[in-house]
């Protein structure tokens, strides 16, 4: 395959396996360097990557503004790449523009600085982009560590995202497929073991802090707090992180009401 400057397109090794990654936390952050070693035991490496953070993004995709990309790192079995646009967008380009010509095995998405259990899931950058590497009937898995740390330690989310991506690519699971994996904070042994759940239903209420700038102008901060609307339900994901498990939530794009469909047909 012939791509256009700046790509750099190494030869793969037939038979070997080709890992995607992508985040929502930028190429420097350190989950993504995470995730990236995650993917280099299962095959060749290409990751596209947001130039800057574009947490809450879910599947927002550029449009009236131009893409650009840039070499971060090129070697024998490891692509890095940055693009100015959404984690969305990273996908988009490397399935329809850099790798259109090539199978990808995999997708990888993370390793996010924070929880996307529950209706996170929906706001996340980190799983809008697994969720579009599912459109193309590619496995894809968005990790996640339940910490907003900078400098947090990923070695658990290594280790069980590792065990997670090696029993997807040995089960041929039928697609499309798309895990939600969220790792609580804490050493491999202090963490319990995995457990597939459902998500946990619940809602962000949110709080505005308004400040003024110096030119007298009113401008705000959103912030909030998560309401668990059943937080006794032990089969739910944030019933799995509070309790040391790490979640695997399977999702799908289908957001059809089924129930109320049936109720609205009784009415129309």
């Amino acid at each position: 395959m012939s791509l256009r400057s700046p790509f750099i397109i190494f030869v793969v090794m037939k038979n070997e396996r080709l890992i995607f990654v992508t985040n929502d936390d930028g190429y420097s952050s350190k989950g993504f360097q995470a995730a990236i070693e995650v993917a280099r035991r299962f095959g060749n490496v290409v990751a596209v990557a947001p130039e800057r953070a574009q947490s809450g993004m879910s599947q927002a995709i550029t449009i009236y503004n131009p893409l650009y990309v840039n070499t971060i790192r090129a070697e024998e079995g490891l692509e890095i790449y940055s693009l100015s646009g959404t984690p969305v967008d990273c996908v988009k380009m490397a399935f329809d523009y850099m790798l259109r010509d090539r199978k990808v095995d995999l997708v990888i998405s993370g390793i996010n600085h924070g929880s996307n259990s529950a209706v996170n899931v929906l706001y996340s950058g980190t799983m809008g982009a697994a969720i579009e590497g599912s459109f193309y009937d590619c496995p894809s898995v968005g990790l996640s560590l339940t910490s907003h740390d900078a400098d947090a330690d990923f070695t658990a989310a290594v280790y069980y995202g590792t065990q997670v991506v090696e029993s997807v690519l040995a089960a041929d699971m039928p697609l499309p497929l798309c895990l939600n994996v969220n790792v609580p904070v804490g050493t491999v042994d202090e963490i319990k073991g995995v457990r597939v759940c459902r998500q946990t239903r619940g809602c962000w209420r949110e709080e505005f802090y308004c400040r003024r700038d110096p030119h007298n102008r009113d401008y705000f901060w959103l912030t909030g707090d998560f309401h668990n609307s059943e937080p006794d339900a032990e089969d739910t994901d944030e019933w799995a992180l509070n309790h040391g498990y790490v979640s695997v939530v399977p999702v799908q794009v289908d957001l059809t009401d089924y129930a109320q469909m049936e109720r609205l047909k009784k009415l129309m």
